[in-house]
């Protein structure tokens, strides 16, 4: 991109930029595609989250790549790679760090900062449901400031900063559930299946074999910055951002009741127990933001916004009791609301 990182894109390279952004993003998205077999829609969901600046919850049984996704992306983006394994004895300062008393040459003692390991650019927080709730909650204050406070005094983390984390089932055993306020704080859930049998068959012919694939670097800090900075430029019609306000008040049992619009539907009120939070329409204007830079337009449609919905609001949206009892989906819901509320608000 012809733009130094930060600064605002002019009206008379608009065109140069936005081509410049998307040859980078598919240009990223086939260089992990060289080592993650398969997971197409995983792999695009994941670097479009890492384009709008926001943390990743990938979910799925053990042994699917998870791990494998979060390393290569680090590879790709030439970033400070760190992780973290949650236990469930890990504790908080082994997550941001601890002050410890150092000794200098004339034997004076002070106290003195030892980062911890989510000082990086890309943190991988491995099984995060493995860790105890104390301990998950050492990332909310990184994860929504970029920064973290210990013994009083705050420290900033180094910018891009993602926190990609792992979850398994919570079925299995062994694990605790996010808090609520933790999961808000994902801009995306990602959910991992098993592989096909063609994409299983190349697994195995790329990982038994002699040699394995390497990535190639295809960005680095800077111009990732350069591109988030050109995502935050994209202009959104005011019906475009009418139609995602709707769409996320759909999810609020109580929300027909003010009027201008908001269509609550029947399977909102009887089986949703809280509706998403106003991140959750950040995060859907954001992501919609990139996949139209992705496509080469400097302007956002109701399709993109569609596009985005399922990891923008899957996370954020509880049931109640009586939409568990029935084995309701978040994704089953989230399709009901999308069909129940149209484009333009009626009148």
């Amino acid at each position: 991109m012809t733009n130094a990182a930060g600064s605002p894109p002019t009206p008379a390279n608009i065109e140069t930029q936005v081509a410049d952004f998307k040859n980078r993003y598919q240009a990223i998205e086939a260089e992990i595609g060289k080592v993650i077999v398969g997971h197409k829609d995983v792999v695009a969901q994941t670097v479009l989250c890492l384009m709008i600046g926001g943390h990743a919850l990938l979910e799925g049984v053990p042994g699917l790549g998870k791990t494998m996704l979060v390393r290569t992306l680090a590879q790709v983006m030439d970033l400070h790679f760190s992780r973290i394994q949650f236990t469930p004895d890990l504790m908080p300062a082994d997550i941001v760090g601890t002050s410890i008393v150092s000794t200098d040459d004339r034997g004076n003692r002070s106290w003195q900062f030892q980062p911890g390991p989510i000082f990086g650019n890309l943190i991988l927080a491995d099984e995060i449901n493995r860790a105890t709730p104390k301990t998950q909650s050492a990332l909310l204050e990184a994860m929504a400031e970029q920064s973290v406070s210990v013994a009083k005094t705050t420290h900033k983390l180094t910018d891009p900063f993602f926190v990609l984390a792992t979850q398994n089932p919570l079925e299995m055993e062994g694990t605790y559930p996010l808090p609520e306020a933790q999961l808000d704080r994902f801009a995306f859930k990602i959910s991992i299946e098993s592989p096909a049998l063609q994409d299983l068959l190349t697994i195995l012919d790329r990982t038994t074999g002699v040699q394995t694939p390497k990535p190639s670097t295809i960005v680095n800090a800077e111009q990732i910055i350069t591109m988030k900075h050109l995502v935050r430029a994209v202009p959104v019609a005011s019906h475009v951002k009418d139609y995602i306000c709707r769409l996320v008040l759909a999810t609020h049992p109580d929300a027909g009741g003010g009027g201008g619009g908001v269509n609550v539907p029947e399977i909102t009120k009887k089986f949703i127990r809280f509706g998403a939070s106003p991140r959750g329409a950040q995060a859907i204007i954001l992501a919609a933001k990139v996949l139209a830079l992705r496509d080469g337009r400097y302007n956002v449609s109701f399709a993109d916004v569609r596009s985005v919905l399922m990891p923008c609001l899957r996370h954020r949206i509880i049931l109640n009791f009586e939409g568990q009892a029935e084995g309701l989906s978040t994704d089953s819901v989230i399709k009901r609301v999308i069909d129940a509320t149209p484009e333009v608000a009626p009148v």
